[in-house]
């Protein structure tokens, strides 16, 4: 067990609570072994894998979405260059769609913001009658109607 850290340790180098590691390892982010006495012990090369963690979460990214980009980086053993590589460019690639999203969003509101009239005949955001209501939840104008169909689903 020389390579293992207790979640006390663990906690004190990520900054991560204890309370925030047994929820991640409860729905099968990270993982620990126990011990006879049924403590939990963190592989030492699980620090990085929840510092990437900490970070998305900082950063605003669903608990998902980081699940998606590490599925492939094995948990039962310390992570190859490869095994990262190839969950870093997953990962790019996701991070890259979200921040195109946020762009578009942002252009929408400064124009709305901006004005502030939220005029009838100027407005893009004007759904005369509710019209849109037939399309289900979520403002489909601002995120277009599959980014808004997967926004009811998260």
């Amino acid at each position: 067990m020389d390579e293992l850290l207790s979640v006390g340790e663990v906690s004190r180098r990520t900054g991560v609570a204890a309370s925030a590691l047994h929820y991640y390892e409860s729905i099968g982010l990270i993982q620990s072994q126990r011990t006879s006495g049924n403590q939990r012990r963190y592989p030492r090369h699980m620090i990085r894998r929840i510092s990437l963690i900490s970070v998305a979460k900082h950063l605003g990214i669903p608990l998902a979405d980081v699940d998606d980009a590490l599925r492939d980086v094995p948990m039962n053993r310390p992570p190859t260059e490869d095994d990262w590589r190839r969950a870093s460019t997953r990962w790019k690639a996701q991070l890259e769609a979200r921040r195109a999203e946020l762009e578009r969003l942002e252009n929408a509101l400064v124009g709305c913001i901006g004005c502030g009239c939220l005029s009838m005949k100027a407005c893009s955001l004007v759904n005369p009658h509710d019209a849109l209501a037939a399309t289900g939840p979520g403002p489909h104008r601002l995120l277009g109607d599959a980014a808004a169909g997967e926004a009811t689903r998260r």
